[in-house]
């Protein structure tokens, strides 16, 4: 056969169509044209919109081992979590117990010792659950206001407490109302007591260092950093052991006779909402002996005087 008569077209299998720079000019106008009716019409949106419903049952379904494998794994975990737990308030409720039959042989052997020693049984103290308001307006002061006043029969002195301890004095009385003078207020000082030493001494806020200072202790004081204060109960207002504050730095000056002796409150303000107000001690102690006499002295002056003025 002739060479002249071969067919030197290539089959339709391997026709390369329009060359590769007229594929890119097509394609890359039809990018741009594209993006600018996507922009300009948002025609692009209801396809996404459609394309995400679709596609949204193989997501489920391509998820569905990593959840059940999570699902797995955080139920294993679960129960070693639970497990932990439970052996921990075991552990609490272990000690708790212990601590409620060493609390109640303390308590048959106070009553028991009461008994010998014919003490008066201790005293029980009335109190009034309160809620913060707001802190004083006096920016130099560190006081807040609660909403019991003498509505529900706050008295004025009366100690404040928390959970933590004692936060402050009730020393103004609304009708709806009461202010409350926080233990760090420059103002405020509370008799105290080392649980450590059974040394008494005072206490006294100290606003700059937001915290309060015992003053007037002698440089050989023995007191330790850690050391717990609590109320001495001796100034019949505030009732004794309820914890006040903990010794937070201790410095012995050479050059002075006095120690300076930082605390730091156990109770702080800030961020405390509901709060305990108790009747001061002193309205449940007995009438003192001298006092008594006095009031009988002048009951009776005031009775011979009725009998002496002649009747008209």
């Amino acid at each position: 056969m002739p060479l002249g008569t071969l067919d030197r077209s290539p089959p339709p299998f391997f026709r390369q169509g329009p060359s590769a720079l007229t594929r890119l000019v097509f394609f890359a106008s039809l990018a741009v044209f594209l993006m600018a009716a996507d922009t300009r019409l948002g025609l692009t949106g209801p396809l996404r919109t459609a394309a995400a419903v679709a596609l949204h049952p193989v997501e489920r379904a391509l998820l569905a081992p990593v959840d059940a494998l999570s699902t797995v794994g955080a139920y294993f975990d679960g129960i070693t979590v639970a497990r932990q737990q439970a052996d921990a308030a075991q552990a609490r409720l272990t000690q708790q117990a212990e601590r409620t039959l060493q609390v109640d042989r303390l308590l048959q052997e106070n009553t028991r010792l009461r008994a010998l020693l014919e003490l008066r049984a201790g005293l029980t103290y009335r109190s009034h659950a309160a809620e913060i308001l707001y802190d004083a307006a006096d920016p130099y002061t560190r006081k807040v206001v609660i909403d019991r006043g003498e509505n529900v029969g706050i008295l004025r002195g009366s100690p404040v407490i928390n959970d933590a301890g004692v936060l402050g004095q009730v020393t103004r009385i609304y009708p709806l109302t009461a202010e409350v003078t926080l233990l760090i207020d420059r103002d405020a000082a509370i008799p105290v007591l080392n649980t450590r030493t059974q040394l008494r001494n005072v206490a006294f806020g100290d606003p700059d260092s937001a915290g309060m200072e015992l003053r007037y202790a002698a440089a050989n004081t023995d007191v330790k950093v850690g050391d717990v204060l609590s109320t001495s109960g001796l100034d019949g207002v505030y009732p004794p052991g309820l914890p006040v504050a903990r010794v937070a730095s201790l410095e012995r000056r050479t050059q002075t006779d006095f120690a300076r002796i930082v605390l730091q409150p156990v109770a702080q303000a800030d961020g405390v909402r509901h709060v305990l107000v108790l009747d001061p001690m002193s309205t449940q102690l007995p009438v003192r002996p001298e006092a008594a006499a006095s009031a009988a002295g002048r009951d009776k002056d005031a009775l011979s005087l009725r009998k002496s003025t002649p009747r008209r």
